[in-house]
């Protein structure tokens, strides 16, 4: 699970709640289950007009990993750079056939990986290798993000949706103006709940939801673009120390991967 996202959603709640029970004590007053349908409903049915139905569904499916905790972390970066240079050993001492081997167990765990060790094993040059994966990175990305796109549109639609509902509420109390004057503050207020519901549709759940996915496959993207230059490199026979400085160069001083260091440990 992703902790800090679990607390920021909870602590944001929390905030709000906490607000309403300082100023109030008509905590029902920010319950109101027709603002409620207008605002979800109307951000769900405007989202199925925009995007073929699977897409929302796939967006509506990524949404709810933003609270699982993200697969590659930053240290992660580490053990891919030293991965390479180990197969760099293993290519320098026995050739391909061994590549092939060793790297056999990853093969269904990790797809963009088995796909580039088949690239070296198949004989091409390291800027054939280089190129055919930049473009899968990209293509796998632009997939990825899709979700992004949709989750981004329903932030931008559950504000106006909670505006028409509010519009809506005005027009029902103004309607009533003459038969129940004393009811017009009381009518206000659920009109106005509708534009909170919205806001906090979209600013607490979805535009958020959709930064981090946004984020999350940035960094599958800066990897597997770590990942395809160690690759290359290998495809053109560099030495495994070559292999470590390139690689490192694409990462933060600090999580540089240092083949002394390991040579030390082991």
């Amino acid at each position: 699970m992703s902790l800090p996202t679990i607390f920021g959603l909870l602590f944001s709640l929390a905030l709000f709640v906490w607000s309403i029970v300082m100023s109030t004590d008509n905590y029902m007053a920010f319950v109101d289950a027709a603002s409620f349908i207008m605002v979800v409903g109307g951000t769900f049915a405007a989202t199925f007009i925009s995007y073929e139905a699977r897409y929302v569904f796939q967006a509506l499916k990524v949404l709810k990993t933003v609270i699982v905790a993200a697969k590659i972390g930053r240290t992660a970066m580490t053990g891919e750079v030293g991965r390479i240079i180990r197969w760099g050993y293993i290519v320098q001492k026995s050739g391909l056939p061994a590549l092939e081997a060793d790297a056999a167990k990853l093969r269904s765990q990790d797809k963009f990986l088995s796909f580039g060790v088949d690239l070296v094993i198949s004989g091409y040059t390291g800027q054939e290798v280089r190129d055919t994966l930049a473009n899968t990175i990209e293509s796998t990305f632009q997939r990825a993000t899709i979700p992004v796109s949709i989750l981004k549109n329903m932030g931008a639609n559950a504000p106006a949706f909670g505006m028409i509902g509010t519009l809506v509420g005005l027009v029902i109390m103004l309607d009533q103006m003459a038969t129940n004057p004393s009811g017009l503050g009381a009518g206000l207020a659920v009109a106005l709940i509708t534009t909170l519901y919205g806001v906090l549709f979209a600013r607490i759940i979805l535009l958020p939801a959709a930064s981090k996915i946004q984020q999350r496959e940035e960094i599958v993207r800066f990897r597997n673009y770590l990942v395809a230059e160690g690759l290359a490199l290998l495809a053109e026979r560099k030495s495994p120390r070559y292999i470590q400085d390139r690689m490192n160069s694409f990462l933060d001083p600090a999580i540089h991967f240092s083949i002394e260091k390991h040579l030390k440990k082991g």
